[in-house]
């Protein structure tokens, strides 16, 4: 009885993340521009919507990064061992979201180049008057934008 009711759960799982990922996939346009797609980074973000979130960035990519803190939180990188623990700092009360989302956020010119491109993203600490100036890297997979990196590329203004 436990074996059966086990895998009715698991086919019940299975298939409501089929229907939610049917549905996200059907409301995304498939041509976004690099620039959208890391407008939609910040909205999932700020919805802590971690489905978003893994179709608009490639978690693999960005947990291989190293000597380098994104969140602009510490001279000390972090190092992500699995993809829930960068997830999470992506949402809720992560250090990324929580540094990124206190700062005014401006993106800016998008530079594409065959199936890469750059945005220009800036995160702004008024309080300390503290420019933090990145180009958010993207590649072009199956008609789609997907942020590999979040480097950052110069310091303060």
């Amino acid at each position: 009885m436990k074996l059966f009711l086990g895998s009715k759960i698991l086919n019940l799982f299975l298939i409501i993340s089929a229907v939610s990922l049917t549905m996200y996939g059907c409301g995304q346009k498939g041509n976004d521009s690099p620039k959208e797609t890391v407008i939609k980074l910040f909205g999932a973000m700020e919805k802590n919507d971690t489905g978003a979130i893994v179709h608009l960035a490639d978690i693999p990519s960005l947990m291989r990064i190293r000597g380098e803190d994104y969140a602009h939180a510490t001279d000390s990188p972090r190092v992500f061992h699995d993809p829930m623990e960068m997830l999470n700092d992506l949402t809720g009360e992560g250090l990324t979201k929580t540094r990124w989302f206190s700062m005014q956020r401006i993106i800016g010119d998008t530079e594409i180049k065959g199936d890469s491109a750059f945005v220009e993203v800036s995160f702004i600490n008024k309080r300390i008057n503290m420019q933090y100036y990145n180009k958010f890297g993207l590649f072009l997979a199956d008609g789609k934008w997907k942020i590999y990196s979040f480097k950052t590329v110069a310091g303060a203004n």
